[in-house]
């Protein structure tokens, strides 16, 4: 299931979901070179966060396969890495993908707290996804790196906020396509199961090639942070202006 558009309108412009979006897409173009080689590597390396680098498990110097013919030396740990890994993405599909979700998803949430709130939320929750997936997987040398950690902490805000919203999705059987209209409990509750079932075989010591334990550590640490960083008085304009809205629609 892909989500299309919520039917949820908000009170002005998200100008802070737009900046993360640029700003994501920035990083793609000047610093992964829209995924070209040597910049996507290099970023990946340098920038992404490698759990066994940040707990020590894994020396400097050691090198790690990424695939054919890319291949990744580990330098010094950073500590940085919690937060530049989540501005960088693995390819198209990656970066895409999740920008996707979180315009449809980030507006509404940035919408209950005001921009400036948006943004430590969102890097909150990016850096909590990162370190689920480092307390995960203590000893990898594979780099993680993506937004979706973040973005599910924009999810998990978006569940707690507005559970009945109607939200448009795209459900894709084999070669049959339609559209349906689900409340955002199911789509994220649906979500989240599916990254929780993801996880299971990361802590049994099999690589998935996916940081689910990040997804659901973001998920958590938007649910939680959200009664912290919501701010009454835009929740309740919101649904007003929402609900005044659609009324007029239908």
């Amino acid at each position: 299931m892909i989500p299309l558009r919520d039917e949820n309108p908000t009170l002005g412009t998200s100008a802070a979901t737009f900046a993360i979006i640029g700003l994501n897409a920035a990083a793609w173009i000047f610093v992964q070179g829209l995924g070209s080689e040597p910049a996507l590597v290099r970023s990946v390396c340098e920038l992404g966060a490698i759990p066994g680098a940040i707990l020590g498990q894994v020396p400097p110097g050691t090198a790690v396969e990424l695939g054919p013919g890319a291949q990744c030396v580990i330098g010094e740990p950073g500590w940085h890495t919690l937060l530049t890994s989540m501005f960088m993405h693995g390819g198209w599909f990656h970066i895409l993908g999740n920008l996707w979700f979180l315009s449809v998803f980030g507006d509404n949430v940035e919408d209950a707290m005001g921009p400036l709130r948006f943004v430590i939320f969102y890097l909150l929750c990016g850096v909590a996804a990162t370190l689920a997936h480092v307390v995960s997987s203590p000893d990898s040398a594979v780099p993680v790196v993506g937004a979706s950690g973040a973005i599910g902490g924009v999810m998990g805000a978006y569940a707690a906020l507005y559970p009945r919203a109607p939200v448009h999705m795209l459900l894709v059987l084999g070669f049959f396509f339609t559209r349906v209209v689900v409340p955002a409990y199911l789509v994220l509750g649906y979500w989240f199961v599916l990254q929780l079932l993801g996880g299971i075989p990361a802590l049994q010591g099999a690589g998935a090639g996916v940081a689910f334990w990040a997804h659901v550590g973001g998920f958590l640490t938007g649910v939680v942070l959200i009664p912290l960083f919501r701010v009454p008085a835009r929740v309740e304009a919101h649904r007003r202006h929402a609900a005044a809205r659609i009324g007029r629609q239908h």
